[in-house]
């Protein structure tokens, strides 16, 4: 992740070659990626990695925190009890991932954790609209990770999604998780702003 830049152009020869496949299954995995947003086609000069300029990430994220906020509310009322202990396993899991101070580590359980919401919702379409968004903002959310104490923070974020899922409570579960989104867009903010020091 990370190794291809925005704006970079994405060679079909080369990528071929580097997977050891013709250029007609990288030709369709480009045009899924355009579908995704994560690809930009542009005709007659190929595919280039999209770039995301600030407004339009804030965009996501805002558009992010509502649909997990809808995601928590849902599976506040819907989570079996096994979905709820498994939920909570991952939690878990994040916690020894945030202790062991590697954000790439904490970062994977934390994929998993919003997954784990997302299918809780028991809402296939929403389920579906949720892990595309989160998909397309993937990289800036592995970003946030990096600004100091991001990690911990986000890991009690979670506690209060898990707690109020737990509990029942529909409304402070959507609360928790679209603060806990909206939070990384900040924390996101801090990060560009570190860059410039």
């Amino acid at each position: 992740m990370g190794t291809i830049q925005p704006g970079q152009h994405l060679d079909e020869v080369a990528l071929a070659g580097r997977f050891g496949v013709s250029r007609t299954p990288i030709r369709e995995a480009l045009m899924q990626l355009g579908t995704m947003g994560l690809v930009e086609m542009r005709p007659h000069r190929g595919a280039f990695v999209k770039r995301i300029g600030i407004a339009e990430l804030v965009e996501m994220i805002e558009v992010m925190a509502e649909l997990e906020g809808m995601c928590a509310r849902l599976a506040a009322r819907r989570m079996s009890a096994a979905e709820i202990d498994a939920l909570e396993q991952i939690h878990l899991d994040c916690a020894a991932a945030a202790d062991s101070g590697d954000p790439d580590a904490y970062y994977y359980e934390n994929e998993r954790f919003h997954r784990a919401l997302y299918a809780g919702c028991h809402n296939g379409f929403l389920t579906e609209e949720a892990g595309r968004l989160h998909e397309r903002t993937k990289v800036y959310r592995r970003l946030q990770l990096r600004v100091r104490g991001r990690v911990e923070n986000s890991f009690s974020e979670h506690e209060a999604v898990v707690e109020a899922i737990r509990a029942g409570n529909p409304e402070c579960a959507e609360k928790a998780a679209r603060d806990h989104v909206l939070i990384q867009g900040e924390r996101f903010n801090d990060f560009v702003a570190s860059l410039g020091e």
